[in-house]
C-alpha cells in the first residue's frame, strides 16, 4: 500500500491563481481540490489515464497527511475584509480530518509598482506614478524551510512512500533530491497554474497538476 503525504505551498497557490482561486476561500473547495488532487495522484502512480479513471479505489493508497503551509496575516488580529477570510479559512482548515497548518511569518518590505503599471511600462506607455499604482510588499517567510524539512523528514523516517508538493519554487530542487534518493517518490502538482520549471521535471518523478 503505497502512504503518501501531500505539501500545498500556500503562498504559491495565492500568487498562481489569484484570480481564479484565492487560497481556497472555503472549506469545500479545498475539499474537492484534495479530492481531485488525490484522483490524479493515483493515475498517475499507476500509469493510468485520468480521463479513464471514474474514482480512487478504496484501499489502493493510504494518506498519511496533508501539510498546508502558509502565514497568517500580517500585523496580527483583529483583522478585515480579505486578510479576516484567509485568518478565518486557515483556523478552519487546521481543524480538518488529517491537515497539519505549517505557519511561517510575513514580512513588511516595502513598496512595489503594482502589475499593470509594470505591464503598461513593459509595452513603451509613459505612466505617471502616484499613489494609486503603488501596494505594499508584503514577503512570506519561512515556508520553504519548513517545506524542506518536512519532506527530509518524511523520507528519512521512512514515513511515506510518496510525497504529492504543491509548488513552483526551484528551492525544493534539494528536498526532491533527498527524497528520490532516500527511494520516495516525488510528484508536482502545479495546480495548472503554470508549467514546471525544467528542474522541478528533472528532480521529480511527474508533474501531474
Amino acid at each position: 500500500m503505497n502512504r503518501v503525504a501531500v505539501l500545498i505551498d500556500g503562498d504559491y497557490m495565492r500568487f498562481t491563481l489569484e484570480e481564479r482561486l484565492k487560497r481556497f476561500p472555503a472549506l469545500d473547495d479545498f475539499r474537492t481540490y484534495r479530492n481531485n488532487l488525490m484522483t490524479a495522484y493515483y493515475a498517475a502512480a499507476n500509469n493510468l489515464e485520468l480521463e479513464n479513471l471514474a474514482s480512487v479505489p478504496g484501499g489502493a493508497f493510504y494518506l498519511y497527511r496533508i501539510f498546508y503551509y502558509t502565514a497568517d496575516p500580517y500585523g496580527g488580529p483583529p483583522f478585515k475584509g480579505s486578510a479576516l477570510q484567509s485568518y478565518e479559512f486557515i483556523k478552519r482548515l487546521e481543524r480538518e480530518k488529517d491537515v497539519a497548518v505549517r505557519r511561517g511569518t510575513v514580512k513588511f518590505r516595502g513598496w512595489k509598482v503594482k502589475s499593470r503599471i509594470v505591464r503598461k511600462v513593459s509595452k513603451g506607455t509613459v505612466v505617471q506614478l502616484d499613489k494609486s499604482g503603488i501596494k505594499r510588499n508584503y514577503v512570506q517567510k519561512g515556508v520553504d524551510m519548513r517545506i524542506g524539512l518536512d519532506i527530509a523528514t518524511l523520507a528519512l523516517k521512512r514515513l511515506v512512500s510518496d510525497v504529492v508538493v504543491v509548488t513552483g519554487d526551484l528551492d525544493m530542487v534539494p528536498a526532491f533530491k533527498l527524497a528520490r534518493t532516500e527511494g520516495l517518490r516525488v510528484y508536482v502538482d502545479t495546480m495548472g497554474g503554470m508549467d514546471a520549471e525544467a528542474n522541478l521535471q528533472v528532480h521529480s518523478d511527474r508533474v501531474i497538476g
